[in-house]
């Protein structure tokens, strides 16, 4: 029999402690709801939770950005909305106008609804706005050219004359100097370089192939020639130019570049994913007056300023004329493209709202799914702790009852002295 060292006591000691130590894990387990409460409860598992928890907190945020965009498009719908109503009441005074039952004085009142409604356009395109953002006159989120390259003006440069019989060929447009410029000869004349540059000038305007894609100039003082491209025909190719001359040069050199009006957009990226790089890019055109074409300058557009930006009084643009019937007509069709650019304007932007809504769909579904993969990793199984804490709670109170009895064996050695 000992009494300096209790070995029963000592192993039933470190039996409760091992029972309290499992019972409190136990609690905090059942207490959290969670099984991983520190790194050391599974260290893998803590490590690959966390990072499931990244991704579901991005896809739910993806979600919400998805959400932004919507309303962000149906802002800008709703007013394309309006500037269709306003563009359709336009084309009706246009056709009112078109009648010569109408008198000088009929037509210059609608020439006045005609101008407000145009400023009307302007301003809708200038104001509308998401969250103190720009939207449709291209000067919100990153703003570009629609076209995949801006119109530019292009010189041909005729260094010397042409001699008789001599080609050259624009655009697989191939024309011959001759005695006479002759659009069905394809011949231009081959006299002073002068007539030479104003007999190519005439043929070129002459081909409907070419005179679709180029405004044609020459210069008096130089004689060369400039070909501008048109709108909707931008492109960043100079013209195709070869000729049989050896006795000079001919050259087609971008000179200048600038916006296409009708082109210009706003850009935004949208955040539709977990990481980086998961966007989509929308894009708002520029809806004001002159994009669509219902401003400039000519005969078909008043001899004034008659039409303002819409956030002011002071008019800087010249709206289409209906004072004749034969301007009246063109100005129904100008308002009829100009009512297709919208139409594609907001067919394009419910395109975009309801792709966003089927995202909206897959990034909850997969936040439903990756929530669940978390869980089975870092929740705790309830049912299966609770008997765990039941079990260990046994061992600890039966742990304490033993400790007591082995406690009680040294007062055995007692018995000795008596």
């Amino acid at each position: 029999m000992r009494i300096n060292h209790n070995i029963t006591a000592l192993n039933t000691y470190g039996k409760l402690n091992s029972a309290n130590n499992a019972q409190a894990k136990s609690m905090e387990k059942l207490s959290s709801g969670l099984r991983i409460n520190s790194a050391a409860d599974d260290a893998a598992g803590l490590a690959i939770s966390e990072k499931m928890r990244g991704q579901i907190r991005g896809l739910d945020q993806a979600g919400k950005n998805a959400q932004d965009s919507i309303s962000m498009i149906q802002t800008a719908e709703g007013a394309l909305g309006e500037t269709t109503n306003i563009l359709q009441r336009m084309r009706e005074l246009a056709v009112q106008a078109g009648n010569d039952s109408n008198t000088e004085s009929d037509r210059g009142e609608i020439q006045k609804e005609m101008n407000q409604l145009t400023s009307e356009v302007n301003r809708i395109g200038n104001t509308t706005e998401f969250n103190n953002q720009k939207l449709l006159n291209a000067t919100g989120g990153s703003t570009s050219d629609a076209t995949s390259a801006q119109a530019g003006a292009y010189t041909l440069d005729i260094s010397g004359a042409f001699s008789d019989g001599e080609k050259i060929t624009i655009d697989g447009r191939q024309f011959t100097a001759g005695s006479t410029t002759d659009a069905d000869a394809g011949t231009f004349d081959n006299g002073s370089v002068a007539d030479q540059a104003n007999g190519l000038k005439d043929l070129i305007e002459s081909d409907e192939t070419l005179s679709a894609k180029y405004n044609v100039a020459v210069d008096a003082d130089t004689n060369v020639i400039t070909l501008t491209q048109k709108a909707g025909k931008e492109s960043a190719t100079a013209p195709m130019v070869s000729d049989t001359s050896t006795s000079i040069t001919t050259s087609a050199t971008e000179t200048q570049t600038f916006s296409a009006a009708q082109g210009a957009k706003s850009s935004f990226t949208s955040q539709i994913g977990a990481n980086a790089n998961q966007t989509m890019t929308l894009e708002f055109s520029d809806m004001r007056a002159a994009a669509l074409g219902i401003v400039g300058d000519g005969a078909n557009f008043t001899s004034n300023n008659t039409v303002n930006d819409g956030a002011n009084g002071e008019a800087s643009e010249k709206a289409l004329d209906v004072t004749s019937a034969a301007k009246a007509g063109n100005a129904v069709t100008v308002i009829q493209s100009a009512i297709d650019k919208v139409s594609s304007e907001r067919s394009k932007l419910g395109a975009y709202q309801n792709r966003l809504d089927h995202t909206i769909n897959n990034l909850s579904t997969s936040s439903e799914n990756l929530t669940a993969a978390e869980s089975r990793i870092r929740d705790t199984d309830m049912a299966k702790e609770m008997m765990e804490q039941t079990k260990n709670s046994i061992l600890s109170q039966a742990s304490q009852a033993m400790l007591g009895q082995a406690n009680q064996q040294p007062q055995n050695v007692l018995q000795l002295l008596r």
